[in-house]
């Protein structure tokens, strides 16, 4: 992982950090913003801005625990419709001013388009962090185009660019925005209390993930009928998550036959959720980092992941994870092996769980992002104003 850049002397007063999200809903953008307040408390003082039209959204009663003031903007959504988006600014501006942060600090990509105009009208440094860039390989060509379009726009005007993963820093350097003022910052989780519980349970699947686009349910629920039909078993499922295409979902699981898929919903407590099951599944077009994964990995979970670059580095070895492609049978296949062989599932979980320990514990992230803000607080001004 690129290095952030070094940090300001231990003495140096606390920064006054002001975190902008799109939306406050369960998701891995929003755990990280939760998991770097956490960390950083006492070393950042923060302040957050969420989006979007739920009045009370779990990401504000997260913050509110932790003791982060949390402003609402309603004109803040995924959309970027012109007259919206300046909604959004204007309201960003007057809480910009109201609070006087030192420094904003973005997440997705509308709220870095909205931070960093913002940012620009009240000459404040704006840090974005990406997500998971909209313009990779796998989105449709349009949207590619638009994504790319926006961000190439949006990054003269960005005083530090975090992205979550090797692949997404490299993307980033199709942008016109300087190597020096990039850096590659992995997701963290922290620990469950007590780490990980042995797992000796049966091969039950799970897959955590918002019910639309990039994600891929729906392959899942087709290799599960595959492997019924071929073995005359069906291996019981549990796809958690809300969204626009789960009544669409439970629908092709239904014409499918499954009688052994539970649709949940939005889950709330994850971490619980994944001690009931033996095999963690996360199939989608595109990814970033997905916090999802390093829950599972955190867990000690037997993984299935689509073979995508983000996924590759938190899984880089077979031996920590099967990756396969966006494949029916390929996926099939996949599950078919862990569903027979419990000494498989142990081996990956385990191995899984020490690459977590390893390598995503929120400690190298928080004292990273710290490094990114007080570089981004020192350097010249013509980084936010070109």
């Amino acid at each position: 992982m690129t290095a952030a850049p070094c940090g300001a002397p231990a003495s140096a007063p606390p920064l006054l950090v002001m975190q902008v999200i799109t939306k406050g809903e369960t998701g891995g953008a929003q755990t990280h913003v939760e998991t770097l307040c956490r960390a950083l408390a006492g070393r950042v003082r923060f302040t957050a801005v969420i989006g979007g039209s739920d009045p009370h959204p779990p990401l504000a009663r997260s913050l509110h625990a932790l003791g982060v003031p949390v402003q609402r903007i309603a004109a803040l959504n995924n959309g970027l419709a012109p007259a919206r988006v300046a909604r959004a600014v204007a309201a960003l501006v007057r809480q910009i001013r109201a609070s006087r942060p030192q420094m904003l600090h973005a997440h997705s990509a509308a709220a870095g388009v909205v931070a960093r105009v913002a940012g620009y009208i009240t000459r404040t440094p704006v840090v974005y962090t990406v997500h998971g860039f909209a313009f990779k390989a796998g989105a449709p060509w349009p949207r590619r185009a638009l994504a790319w379009l926006v961000e190439a726009l949006c990054a003269p005007l960005t005083r530090h660019l975090v992205c979550v993963s090797r692949h997404e820093l490299r993307l980033a350097r199709c942008l016109p925005i300087a190597a020096r003022r990039c850096s590659a910052v992995a997701n963290a989780l922290e620990d469950l209390p007590g780490g990980a519980r042995a797992r000796n349970l049966p091969a039950r699947i799970v897959m955590v993930a918002r019910m639309a686009a990039p994600k891929r349910p729906d392959l899942l629920l087709h290799a599960l009928a595959l492997l019924r039909d071929e073995t005359g078993t069906e291996i019981p499922a549990t796809l958690a998550g809300d969204g626009p295409d789960l009544a669409a979902h439970q629908a092709l699981a239904q014409h499918l036959g499954l009688k052994a898929v539970e649709f949940t919903g939005l889950c709330t407590d994850v971490p619980g959720l994944l001690e009931q099951h033996g095999v963690f599944v996360l199939l989608s077009d595109h990814e970033g980092l997905p916090i999802s994964v390093i829950e599972a990995m955190r867990a000690g979970m037997a993984i299935v992941a689509s073979d995508l670059p983000g996924l590759r580095e938190l899984l880089p070895t077979p031996e920590q994870g099967l990756r396969v492609p966006n494949d029916t049978h390929a996926v099939a296949a996949a599950l078919q092996r862990l569903a027979h062989d419990p000494t498989l599932r142990t081996a990956l979980g385990q191995a899984a769980r020490e690459r977590y320990t390893q390598a995503y514990t929120p400690a190298h992230m928080a004292q990273a992002v710290l490094d990114v803000y007080h570089h981004a607080a020192t350097a010249p001004h013509h980084a936010t104003r070109p």
